[in-house]
């Protein structure tokens, strides 16, 4: 387990991971660091240091926001940053128990997250440079990210060996070292191949043989490069949504769900501990569904 000695060091990472792993916009990220520097100051405080937090000490940090006056909703995004907190600490290793997994939040109504059209992402992917050394590779990129709903952090970590394209899948090593199986459509099956033939010209810096996704230096990706990869390609292909690498997993579950896909099989697929985490696809659905029947049916078209 990793130690936890330098808080504004775990800050400015925790605040990365906002961004790029997470896709948050940047109000949400500022707000989120802004609470997390409020719950750190209430501990100094109390004189309780952060590898001590427990569930008890989260509910009287709480406690007191309600005393505060602060309302149901601020307190609802405070939690949620909270959780997002203890989540990223327990991923990196600096903690083996999430002290959040039982806060209770109020219930405010959910955030639907960003999603792309198919012509949007057909439109991002045309506008990609082939002539460029990384043309390639950055295809490769968007149809795995689309195309099997990876997290950034399980993109850059793919391993070569994991990536079975004769029968369609490949391994992910998730959240919590957890592995899951994960099919492969035929189009980013087509571009990773490509890609695989290019690489073998490649220089590949020791001790990263094994990774696919690599830089001009032979080095894996880091999460900052995918992120300007896919922000840049939206801004040639004239997309005004706020993009980031996360958009593109949210819109592979999203067109599985209008596909007609199981929201079980889209939770194994995506890794979610929960079906709950899944399910906020569904509402995105029949918003969407509504949309359609308020624009075309009969009955709201009569003059």
């Amino acid at each position: 387990m990793r130690r936890i000695d330098d808080i504004e060091k775990i800050k400015k990472s925790y605040n990365a991971y906002l961004m790029l792993e997470r896709g948050l916009a940047d109000n949400t990220r500022m707000g989120y660091c802004a609470d997390l520097d409020k719950f750190i100051s209430y501990l100094a405080g109390e004189s309780i240091k952060l590898r001590d937090v427990t569930l008890e000490v989260l509910q009287l940090f709480v406690g007191q926001l309600h005393d505060l006056g602060i309302s149901a909703r601020s307190q609802a995004r405070i939690i949620s940053g909270l959780k997002s907190f203890y989540r990223f600490m327990e991923q990196e290793g600096y903690i083996e128990n999430n002290p959040t997994l039982l806060l209770e939040s109020p219930q405010t109504g959910r955030h639907l997250p960003e999603v792309l059209t198919v012509e949007e992402i057909d439109s991002m992917v045309s506008c990609i440079d082939m002539s460029k050394s990384e043309g390639q590779r950055n295809r490769a990129i968007v149809e795995t990210m689309y195309g099997s709903g990876l997290r950034v952090s399980e993109l850059i970590n793919l391993e070569i060996n994991r990536v079975y394209l004769e029968e369609g899948y490949l391994i992910v090593r998730g959240k919590g070292s957890k592995e899951r199986m994960v099919p492969l459509s035929e189009v980013a099956m087509g571009e990773i191949a490509m890609y695989m033939e290019q690489r073998k010209h490649m220089y590949v810096k020791p001790g990263e043989e094994g990774i696919l996704f690599l830089n001009r230096r032979g080095a894996r990706l880091t999460r900052v490069m995918i992120f300007y990869i896919v922000r840049d390609l939206a801004a040639l292909a004239g997309i005004r949504k706020e993009i980031s690498p996360h958009t593109l997993r949210h819109s592979f579950a999203t067109h599985l769900l209008e596909g007609g896909a199981n929201l079980r099989a889209i939770q194994q697929m995506l890794g979610h501990e929960t079906i709950a985490t899944t399910e906020i696809y569904l509402h995105i659905d029949r918003t969407r569904l509504r949309e359609e029947i308020l624009m075309h049916h009969p009955r709201n078209n009569q003059q």
